[in-house]
């Protein structure tokens, strides 16, 4: 008896594009994780989604970051003049742009299921998870305190509590610790609520932006004995800044119908 036909599942993850058009490689779902622009102009963002909405997938993931600022309405209510002083924008207009498009499923701390309808495509159903919220540095939106040092608690940063266990696939604009979020100067940025959150979710796929210097992506195994614990198994560096060609890992293999690896 032959065996039943995998259908893969191909999705095409960007972020921190701050105003940028690039041309994405073909795929079935498209997540941008956060930082669609630089200080979040209705212009801007009008640019942004023409493009998101032009790109040819069949589910298009979204979720915003600490420069998207006009969409984090009570961070703009309190410091637009910081930004916009000669043209305030208007929240409501900015945010109607993603919240109205056919095309886009743009989440806000928030879970929804993404079914492929598409005859021609791989039939997948997956649960996913998206926010906008990094750990604070400067005056930026969607950004929560932590911890200063690693003995103190972490129930500032309890937002990540709100991830169901059943998640498929995570979309954060910002890291985890320890993982994707290193700076120039080789420091880990990233917050260790969220992974510690990660470990127990256990997601098939963790999509994170934030930290220019640390794209790339990195297939990990997760420790059952020493909890929070994970280690890398496979690891793809971006080639840097300035290299425009596309390049393609296979990092993941999603499968059919119900996300199955």
């Amino acid at each position: 008896m032959a065996e039943p036909k995998v259908h893969r599942t191909r999705i095409v993850c960007v972020s921190d594009t701050h105003n940028c058009t690039v041309k994405l490689p073909k795929g079935d779902v498209l997540i941008h994780a956060g930082d669609m622009t630089n200080q979040g102009s209705y212009s801007e963002l009008s640019k942004t989604v023409k493009w998101l909405e032009e790109a040819d997938f069949e589910a298009k993931i979204v979720v915003a970051g600490n420069h998207d600022i006009t969409l984090d309405k009570d961070f703009y209510a309190q410091h637009a003049s910081a930004f916009h002083n000669q043209s305030p924008q208007s929240h409501s207009q900015c945010l109607q742009l993603l919240t109205s498009s056919p095309s886009i499923t743009y989440l806000r701390h928030e879970s929804t299921t993404i079914r492929l309808r598409s005859p021609e495509g791989p039939g997948t159903r997956f649960t996913v998870f998206g926010s906008p919220y990094s750990p604070r540095y400067g005056l930026w939106a969607f950004s929560y305190d932590v911890p200063a040092s690693p003995g103190e608690d972490l129930a500032p940063a309890s937002l990540w509590d709100d991830i169901p266990s059943s998640t498929d696939i995570v979309v954060t604009h910002t890291p985890p610790k320890g993982c994707r979020d290193e700076t120039t100067t080789m420091q880990t940025t990233g917050c260790e609520a969220l992974r510690r959150a990660l470990w127990r979710v256990r997601p098939r796929l963790a999509v994170c932006g934030h930290i220019h210097s640390g794209r790339g992506a990195a297939r990990v195994l997760w420790d059952q004995e020493d909890r929070f614990s994970a280690t890398s198994v496979r690891a793809w560096e971006d080639p840097g800044a300035g290299n425009n060609k596309i390049v393609v890992t296979m990092l993941l293999d999603v499968n059919g119908v119900y996300l199955d690896l």
